[in-house]
């Protein structure tokens, strides 16, 4: 681990690690160095992670990177992570727990199924910490920015003792209920976002063969009833077949699956998210894998990539 000297102001802020440095991570831990918390970085390319103790370090609060799970989190206050799936979460909160001091605070970032937030939980409990789960809604601009909505699964005090850590990053944090409940209301979210896309997809299509301009589109509908994030923010790019921005439908794809496994469970029937899910497989196999999920619009053209 690079070592810093840090200065006396900034010993009685929280030491904090954060574990997980894609698109959204990245941006998230730098604003926890902004507001002044002593934070240890871990990502998998231990290269990124010095890229981004190299772009946060200042000498009023130098930030750091570690080589391990493990030595990110040996001091660490709260423990902060925004990974990739189930298996990854599973994998890396097993060194997690055999490495967080006593009493750490362990917040999870990355949306989960909601079972393995109550087994996280329960774990913790086991190793005399605190977990919650805190899935993000707001895309890599809403990182970058730090606008997150954060929605929080677990007990009032965890969530009163990472409000001000969550707030750094974040325009609106809310604990939803009890363990589960924040991946929970992120299944929501996802399932919201994926009707409102068909519906633009099908209104992106019907604006372009009566030749309605796209901005124009926006400034008119985007305060009545049609308005939502998606049109604001995603109309313009995707009438002009720009789909390089924020969530790609892998990740999409890998959320709804959640929510119909979820789904089956409690016998909750997804008719429209199934047929979207099905579109975004067929994309995947034309090569859009990547693309962000406005590309969902690309289901009326059978062009190649």
């Amino acid at each position: 681990m690079r070592s810093f000297h840090f200065e006396e102001k900034n010993m009685s802020k929280q030491k904090v690690s954060f574990l997980g440095l894609g698109a959204m991570g990245y941006p998230m831990a730098g604003f926890l160095v902004k507001k002044g918390y002593e934070v240890t970085v871990f990502n998998r390319t231990t290269a990124k992670a010095e890229k981004w103790a190299d772009e946060y370090s200042s000498n009023e609060n130098p930030a750091k990177f570690a080589v391990t799970p493990e030595e990110a989190v040996a001091d660490a206050d709260i423990v902060f992570t925004c990974l990739g799936n189930d298996n990854d979460v599973r994998e890396v909160f097993t060194k997690i727990f055999a490495s967080a001091k006593t009493g750490a605070l362990l917040v999870d970032h990355t949306t989960t199924s909601p079972s393995l937030a109550q087994e996280l939980y329960a774990e913790a409990q086991k190793h005399n910490m605190e977990f919650l789960d805190a899935p993000v809604s707001g895309g890599q601009a809403g990182a970058e920015q730090g606008i997150l909505t954060i929605m929080v699964g677990g007990d009032q005090t965890s969530f009163d003792n990472a409000l001000d850590a969550m707030n750094s990053y974040a325009k609106a944090t809310t604990l939803i209920g009890s363990s589960g409940k924040g991946q929970a209301l992120k299944m929501v979210n996802q399932l919201c976002i994926t009707g409102i896309l068909q519906g633009l997809s099908e209104a992106w299509s019907m604006a372009k063969a009566v030749d309605i301009d796209a901005k124009m589109m926006v400034d008119v509908l985007q305060h009545g009833a049609a308005g939502s994030w998606q049109m604001v923010n995603r109309t313009e790019t995707a009438m002009n077949n720009e789909f390089d921005f924020g969530f790609a439908i892998d990740w999409m794809r890998k959320d709804l699956a959640i929510c119909f496994d979820e789904a089956e469970k409690l016998g909750v029937e997804l008719p429209l998210a199934k047929q979207v899910d099905e579109k975004y497989a067929e994309l995947q196999d034309r090569g859009y894998s990547r693309s962000d999920t406005s590309v969902l619009v690309k289901q009326f053209d059978n062009e190649k990539r």
